[in-house]
């Protein structure tokens, strides 16, 4: 009986032994393995000089959003990046142009937009009435349409040009940049905790400062071309209808116009000889002081003294 217990212990400390190797092994293989210079997370070990790579980036074999190191999420481009703008000339009633203009502003405020300019000018014989003029402004893109169908009714369109710029393929590049300069400052500002001397603490903030310099600048673009995506710009001339227009006064004998040509010949003669005088006049002036030097020094008295 004493032998059957021992072997029964035998068997179970076995089994335990087997089963704790095969733990170990387990752990070990299905560990993170560590490279040179980097930890089994991927960041940068260190001391190794390496730059930890973004978080989230596309992998080789597939796309997704950016993370930056700092933990700013780019955002992917949501459709075509789209500058639209529109010019168009609309004809009104006469004696409607003040009212067209007010029409005009009311839309862009309602709409949600604003007034870029306005340029509007006085006939030059009625100065107590504007005529023409243009109003520029911007509306948010989605109601770019819309817009552009309110003023259409309001007077009969004359000319209308839609364009449109896309800038996708600008937006993405200028992402891409933004995201490689704040990982390389977010890398410098790693190696500016581990500078030891005031030289390498120079060297390192000099390079943060230019990364930084891009940074903004990358920025600036970006929220340029976010803008212009957001809001279209919209130009419309307005001219009233029946505005009177200046007519040349009639000359059937042509009397107005020979004394007009005679006039005008008059003073082109009068300018011609003028400007010949001043060409020749100093050269006159010399010849007739030389003239008078030669006639004094010819007199007896001017030759005694």
């Amino acid at each position: 009986m004493k032998r059957f217990l021992v072997v029964i212990a035998l068997c179970f400390g076995i089994l335990v032994a087997a089963a704790a190797c095969g733990a170990g092994s387990g752990g070990g293989s299905g560990g993170p393995v560590s490279r040179e210079g980097t930890t089994g997370s991927g960041v940068a070990a260190p001391g190794s000089g390496t730059v930890a790579p973004i978080k989230g980036g596309p992998g080789p074999g597939g796309a997704g959003t950016t993370t930056n190191p700092g933990g700013d999420v780019v955002p992917p481009v949501q459709g075509p990046q789209v500058i639209r703008s529109a010019q168009l000339s609309i004809s009104v009633k006469s004696g409607s142009f003040d009212s067209s203009l007010a029409s005009v502003r009311s839309l862009v405020e309602l709409e949600q937009g604003y007034v870029s300019g306005t340029d509007a000018q006085a006939n030059p014989i009625t100065n107590d009435q504007i005529r023409t003029g243009v109003i520029s402004f911007m509306v948010p893109a989605t109601k770019f349409d819309e817009t552009i169908d309110a003023l259409s009714k309001m007077g009969k369109v004359q000319t209308e040009h839609i364009s449109g710029n896309d800038v996708s393929l600008q937006y993405v590049d200028l992402h891409s940049r933004l995201a490689n300069e704040e990982a390389q400052r977010d890398a410098m500002l790693a190696l500016l905790a581990k500078a030891q001397t005031v030289e390498q603490i120079i060297q390192v903030q000099n390079q943060i400062g230019a990364i930084t310099g891009q940074i903004e600048q990358l920025k600036g673009q970006i929220q340029y071309i976010e803008h212009n995506v957001a809001f279209s710009t919209i130009s419309v001339q307005i001219t009233e209808a029946g505005a009177p227009v200046t007519a040349a006064p009639s000359d059937s004998w042509g009397f107005a116009s020979a004394l007009s040509d005679a006039a005008h010949n008059f003073v082109a003669t009068v300018n011609y000889l003028v400007t010949g005088l001043g060409a020749v006049g100093p050269i006159l002036i010399l010849l007739g002081l030389g003239f008078l030097l030669w006639r004094r020094a010819g007199r007896p008295g001017w030759r005694h003294a």
